[in-house]
């Protein structure tokens, strides 16, 4: 089936270089043609991204909400790390106070009591280091 005469446009003409230059129907053509094979990828690109971004963002969304068992390992490491240096921190002191205490000062060994409550309290939540 061939387009009436009137919805054919004429040849596109452009002086390059100080030349003559028409594009021909033919070559329009061929240019449509090449342009619609290379937005193909694109589409077909673009329509992939499209159907799966709930998968992607399913994903990511649980893994944000979940710990991993090597992020749970190292917050663990971290709090026992957190948790033997208070408790080094508190047996310098109360061998301190224990000093002060043994010379006869009455307040320091009311504070070294008071220290080492402390220490019994953290001793269960460090765990032993075997040898």
């Amino acid at each position: 089936m061939a387009l009436p005469a009137d919805m054919l446009s004429p040849p596109i003409s452009a002086v390059v270089a100080g030349r003559p230059f028409r594009v021909t129907h033919a070559a329009r053509l061929l240019l449509l043609v090449g342009a619609a094979t290379m937005l193909q990828g694109c589409l077909a690109k673009t329509a992939w991204d499209v159907a799966t971004l709930p998968v992607r963002a399913a994903g990511k969304a649980v893994d944000i909400t979940t710990t991993s068992q090597s992020e749970a390992d190292q917050k663990r490491g971290r709090e026992i790390r957190r948790r033997e240096e208070r408790l080094g921190m508190l047996q310098r002191r109360y061998d301190g106070l224990l000093d002060r205490c043994n010379g006869g000062d009455t307040r320091a060994c009311a504070e070294a009591r008071a220290i080492y409550a402390e220490i019994i309290s953290l001793l269960p939540a460090v765990p032993l280091e075997s040898d």
